[in-house]
């Protein structure tokens, strides 16, 4: 059976408390975010007696760790601010199995230097393209050599956005530490939006066998709102991808509160993913029990 669980980044407290909340809503795994009131995790601030400290208590609280945040706009075009971004990247992929999994996730970045969802003409071109497989080939390498896998998130406003081109960062790259995160929200845009099936249909038949673990938010037209849209989580420390929502003509609410096809998508991603943890994602604290119970009435109506 397919496991629901959530990141630990929607609760903003000690490491104790988050963990006792997000066991006395009856989740079993937890994506982890570096980021607890009580200790610090920051930048050149991680060891290896704090990273077990982390995960003993995630265990501790049946909650296992299946996955580690580590997400940046890794192809920063300032130099200097890409080195420090990649840098703690890398850094966490050296303590991943500390804290409990060997999966790192991050997003494949853009060459905007105002937001890291927000479209520059550079990410499209195959300058851009190269630049990021190789930050992609060192950060697989780095991952490999620590026992971690690197995971790419899609999203189509940076690099790495459409199912070809997803396709073609993994052939190029071909590195046994490099998979891939299944969100299947982050492939559409107001072009395909309506063709739904025919995408998803399309992201299995060509990925699934480099999926590693896998994301449940939504996905719908914005309206009239087309700016770029961040939710207050009550955490005024909670980091960018946790309050982002969307910008342009695309939206991505909580599961559940938009037009994606969850049956087909859980149909096919447990075709070769039966026990895949499903990680809820983009809500606040006081919605996690929705969006939980959506998501577990979806595993029951299709037997997984």
């Amino acid at each position: 059976m397919m496991q629901a669980g959530i990141f630990t980044g929607y609760f903003p407290y000690g490491l104790k408390e988050t963990a006792q909340k997000i066991r006395a809503l009856d989740f079993n795994t937890v994506q982890l975010d570096l980021h607890f009131r009580d200790i610090d995790l920051s930048a050149g601030q991680i060891t290896k007696e704090k990273a077990r400290t982390v995960r003993d208590t995630f265990r501790d609280h049946n909650l296992p760790v299946c996955c580690v945040s580590g997400y940046t706009n890794i192809i920063h075009p300032d130099m200097a601010e890409r080195e420090k971004r990649v840098g703690y990247l890398k850094e966490i992929i050296r303590n991943a199995r500390d804290f409990g999994s060997p999966y790192v996730i991050s997003e494949t970045g853009t060459y905007n230097t105002e937001s890291d969802w927000v479209h520059h003409p550079k990410n499209k071109t195959e300058e851009g393209f190269e630049e990021c497989r190789k930050v992609i080939s060192d950060l697989a390498q780095t991952a490999y050599d620590h026992g971690a896998v690197f995971l790419l998130e899609t999203y189509v406003n940076n690099v790495v956005g459409s199912v070809e081109e997803t396709v073609k960062m993994i052939a190029q790259v071909d590195h046994p530490g490099l998979g891939l995160l299944m969100d299947p929200t982050n492939y559409f845009e107001t072009h395909n939006i309506d063709r739904m099936d025919q995408i998803l249909n399309q992201v299995f038949d060509t990925l699934t066998d480099k999926i590693k673990i896998a994301h449940a938010k939504d996905v719908k037209r914005s309206g009239g709102d087309k700016s770029e849209k961040h939710a207050d989580i009550g955490d005024e420390d909670a980091l960018e991808s946790h309050t982002f929502r969307g910008v342009g003509e695309i939206e991505l609410p909580a599961p559940g509160l938009g037009s994606l096809n969850y049956d087909l998508y859980l149909q096919r991603l447990a075709e070769k993913h039966p026990n895949i943890p499903v990680i809820i994602e983009h809500l606040s604290e006081d919605d996690v029990p929705r969006a939980k119970k959506f998501l577990d009435g979806k595993f029951r109506a299709n037997g997984l």
